[in-house]
């Protein structure tokens, strides 16, 4: 089986879906040349009609992409860098992805929005370094942040396939991976199905896109001490409620790690969802950038604003009561004091007797 990387994963799936459907063309900036690699081979095997590069107006070639979409194509669309969704922001929440529901699903807006260098790459700065998959949550657009390189493969096909704007951040972090996968045998992977992908009792970690390796490796680290399941939401919306629900059923606890900003961010919200509608015996925590977070340019400085594993290994701790918050055994889930088994405000960590 061949060791795949997460880009070419990208790349194969575009490919694989411009085979199967003469629908499906590509737009953006120097995607002729490949500056990405995203678009590798592409112009070569398809040429201009169906891998068409834009000037530089990222309003202009993505409201160009709805319209091309509303009369029958699927585009897909790549943005070089993350911050350059602010720009294209109301052409793709305001427009693309509220035609459907204002027509009453008369008309469709089938385009994926590709962001294949969101978040820090060390030396990529304030302006280029940005994690903006919870505005696009928020406002119900369809978010996918694939971890693996399978994923990115089985997400991309779902992403070209649906008949909504989907946007795909493939984060920086992410790039670097490889897998031994056979493209060919892999099915897409449905949007807004999450996977544990490590099984655990004591704790779960959601983890978002490239952070879901930090968790493993973490989990690896306290394997000893504590049973850590790791959550991968793949999909930001929709969000697998149902599956992070039957994750707390078996742990109680909840670590969530994100690579948004903390205030309005989206581990935010999945405490909160957990907090009102699934069984917790702990409080909850979570591990993000800090609020306002602007990543400067000396790579020292740009790794200390992003969650870290150290962070992770010292939330995980604190939520079973072994960190510096405890002062011993954790409790079970026999140890809660609510009839319903949710926790209450008995201090998590402190021993029995």
């Amino acid at each position: 089986m061949p060791n795949q990387s997460y880009l070419k994963a990208l790349n194969r799936a575009l490919l694989d879906e411009m085979e199967r459907d003469p629908a499906v063309c590509v737009f953006g900036e120097d995607v002729r040349s490949a500056a990405t690699n995203v678009t590798a081979g592409l112009f070569q095997r398809f040429g201009p009609q169906r891998v068409l590069d834009t000037p530089i107006s990222e309003q202009g070639f993505t409201g160009f992409a709805t319209g091309a979409a509303l009369a029958g194509l699927r585009p897909v669309v790549e943005f070089q860098i993350p911050s350059l969704l602010f720009l294209a922001f109301e052409q793709i929440a305001d427009q693309a992805h509220k035609l459907s529901l204002m027509t009453g699903g008369q008309a469709r807006v089938p385009v994926t929005y590709v962001v294949p260098s969101s978040g820090s790459r060390e030396g990529w700065a304030g302006q280029h370094s940005d994690q903006p998959y919870s505005l696009f949550a928020h406002v119900g657009v369809k978010t996918v942040v694939p971890a693996t390189v399978a994923d990115a493969y089985g997400l991309m096909v779902s992403a070209i396939r649906d008949d909504d704007p989907v946007v795909v951040f493939a984060p920086a972090g992410a790039m670097r991976r490889r897998q031994d996968v056979d493209f060919a045998a892999i099915a897409p992977v449905p949007l807004g199905r999450g996977r544990v992908v490590r099984s655990g009792d004591q704790v779960t970690v959601v983890a978002v896109g490239h952070l879901v390796h930090d968790a493993l490796a973490v989990a690896d680290e306290l394997a000893a001490l504590v049973s850590v399941e790791v959550f991968d939401p793949r999909t930001l919306h929709p969000f697998d409620w149902p599956g992070l629900a039957a994750s707390l059923e078996r742990t109680g606890r909840l670590v969530v790690i994100d690579d948004s900003n903390r205030s309005c961010g989206i581990g935010g919200e999945i405490i909160a969802t957990a907090a009102e509608e699934m069984r917790l015996i702990a409080p909850p925590k979570r591990v993000t950038r800090p609020d306002g977070a602007v990543l400067p340019f000396a790579a020292a400085l740009d790794r200390a604003l992003q969650p870290s594993r150290e962070q992770l290994h010292a939330a995980i701790l604190d939520v079973v009561g072994l960190g510096a918050n405890g002062r011993g055994a954790w409790l079970d889930r026999d140890d809660v004091n609510g009839a319903d088994g949710s926790w209450t405000n008995q201090v998590v960590g402190v021993p029995r007797g």
